[in-house]
């Protein structure tokens, strides 16, 4: 059995699941989310919490499925009341950010500026050097902040990127001076 899948997810105050066709619809005070669930999956929706079962939990493909969508659903619950936030910083000397509009303009060292416009649904802020991406989709958000990292992704060297806020960069020595 799922030890993860057979957990109930509690529904916040204010919070409502609706199943339409094959998608889970939740919908809370910061918006609505949509996901789309696979057949083998069954969802049962009560007043205060929702369960995922399958039918058959021995099937190995049926079991990773189970606690899959379990933390899917989970993220849909968790984003509609919470959302969810990634910061990335910037640095070296020169590498700045902006926001004009949708837009985020990066100077990252290249001979033009990178113009990245935002997906829908995600919003974004910089304040110095960190830029601070928000949405109600974990996924989306992780996704967007994956994109701008790679524009300049930190050398080991002199660690001069972007990096996710907290990220640890592992540094190389540079070059040894020969000795005789």
């Amino acid at each position: 059995m799922s030890r993860l899948g057979k957990l109930p997810i509690k529904l916040p105050v204010g919070t409502q699941a609706r199943i339409e066709g094959s998608f889970i619809i939740v919908k809370g005070p910061k918006g609505e989310i949509r996901e789309k669930l696979n057949n083998l999956v069954k969802v049962e929706i009560g007043e205060k919490e929702i369960n995922i079962r399958v039918g058959n939990a021995g099937e190995k493909k049926e079991k990773s499925l189970w606690g899959l969508y379990r933390s899917l659903i989970n993220n849909l619950v968790i984003g509609v009341n919470e959302g969810f936030e990634k910061k990335l910083e910037i640095s070296g000397v020169g590498y700045r950010a902006a926001m004009s509009g949708n837009k985020l303009v990066l100077n990252l060292g290249f001979s033009h500026p990178i113009e990245y416009n935002l997906p829908e649904g995600i919003t974004g802020s910089v304040e110095e050097n960190v830029i601070t991406l928000k949405g109600l989709e974990k996924k989306l958000v992780g996704e967007t902040a994956a994109k701008i990292k790679r524009f300049r992704v930190p050398d080991p060297y002199k660690a001069k990127g972007v990096k996710y806020s907290g990220e640890i960069i592992r540094r190389k020595a540079g070059k040894a001076a020969a000795k005789e």
